[in-house]
């Protein structure tokens, strides 16, 4: 007979591929396969055996990534000025979270990725650990889609700059797109997937210009399209799964 990992009939117990496919991971037949494979620890132990239940409050890792029996939940926030992007700030400022509140969504979500102070547009937050994590990482190849206003017109020869990819401190800066928006030489629109610190803005203070306005407005396939600024909405379900499929492959 198989051994329960826990006996404790007071807590409530969940095949422990049943809880990586609910986590979103993979299927449950896909998931028996992780833990064979020793890509499961539960409470600091790797599991190697199918079929093992486990209480629904274990802590539970794949590759070092805590997984979550709770309802995932998926938030597109248009983020203002004022606002850090951080659970806490050590000097008091305003957070994304006070823009979520817990009216609508109970569950506790973090931001993927970050935005500046003073940078706007959209942002992602879930608790949904692996998916933020893939779409993290340096192979995600995520493209987000900048609205630049500069404190003055972009020359030609420095137009040409940014396009052919600019070295900075920390490597080349590479663009995947760059256009004047609005005929306005003051405005550009940038495309990017690349997630070094400020590297919008290290772009074009690296060429001598001021950021006047920095507003993200795209992620992925995502848009502010009907997001006041301040506002927020739960993704639809067919917006979460293109998500995955682009970081499906995308290594943990």
């Amino acid at each position: 007979m198989q051994k329960h990992f826990v006996k404790n009939a007071s807590i409530s117990l969940i095949r422990l591929n049943k809880f990586i496919s609910n986590a979103g991971v993979c299927s449950r037949r896909e998931a028996d396969k992780l833990i064979v494979a020793g890509h499961i620890t539960v409470n600091g132990k790797v599991m190697s055996t199918t079929g093992s239940k486990i209480p629904v409050n274990a802590i539970v890792l794949y590759k070092g990534v805590r997984l979550s029996a709770e309802r995932f939940r998926y938030v597109l926030l248009n983020k203002p000025k004022g606002y850090v992007t951080t659970f806490k700030d050590p000097e008091g400022r305003k957070t994304v979270l006070d823009l979520i509140g817990k009216k609508y969504c109970h569950e506790r979500v973090y931001p993927v990725g970050r935005l500046d102070y003073n940078t706007t547009g959209l942002l992602l937050l879930t608790n949904d650990g692996l998916l933020a994590q893939r779409l993290s990482h340096p192979t995600s190849g995520i493209t987000k889609l900048y609205h630049v206003v500069l404190n003055k017109a972009i020359s030609t020869e420095h137009f040409k700059n940014i396009q052919d990819g600019l070295l900075l401190e920390d490597g080349i800066a590479q663009v995947d797109n760059l256009a004047i928006v609005d005929q306005d030489p003051c405005q550009i629109g940038i495309s990017i997937h690349m997630g070094k610190n400020r590297i919008i803005r290290r772009i074009f203070e690296h060429l001598g210009y001021g950021v006047n306005k920095l507003d993200r407005v795209g992620y992925a396939h995502l848009t502010k399209k009907n997001i006041a600024r301040g506002q927020w909405i739960f993704l639809k379900d067919q917006d979460i799964l293109r998500l995955k499929s682009i970081v499906k492959n995308v290594p943990v």
